[in-house]
């Protein structure tokens, strides 16, 4: 059983991290007015050093596969390890999703305040969006964790 919760959750974090992906890309581009390719050369500079920051925030298909790697891998062991919380503490739907959404807000904290320690960069990204996305995220992931540990 619990080599499927840890599945389920890394699925959750893979399908949470794609929609977190188009909504920070997107709204970066039409809230923000900056480049789509900034959140994704942000998280390749955590392998592979600041030098791939913007600007220019251009596309560099070698950066973005990077960055995607970093992401998904991260949002695959956060799914994991809220579906090994979730499964014994959240009772329903709506509870998860709650609990999905906080965890959201938390690793923005985390990440933008916490972090910046050892990736300085980070702190470009303080803004409305990047907390929005975040938040985006631990509700999808929960929402989908919570359908498919029900299916």
């Amino acid at each position: 059983m619990q080599a499927n919760v840890l599945k389920q959750g890394a699925i959750a974090g893979l399908v949470a991290g794609l929609v977190f992906v188009m909504v920070e890309m997107v709204a970066i581009t039409t809230v923000l007015g900056g480049s789509p390719w900034g959140p994704p050369r942000m998280m390749a500079a955590i392998a592979m050093g600041e030098g791939v920051l913007p600007p220019p925030a251009t596309f560099d298909v070698t950066i973005v596969m990077v960055g995607m790697m970093v992401h998904f891998v991260l949002s695959a062991v956060i799914g994991a390890a809220f579906a090994m919380m979730a499964s014994r503490m959240c009772t329903s739907k709506a509870h998860a999703v709650f609990a999905g959404t906080m965890i959201g807000l938390i690793l923005y904290g985390v990440n933008f305040y916490g972090f910046t320690a050892i990736f300085p960069w980070f702190a470009m990204a303080r803004n409305g969006v990047t907390i929005v996305a975040h938040a985006i995220f631990g509700a999808v992931m929960a929402w989908y964790y919570w359908r498919s540990s029900r299916a």
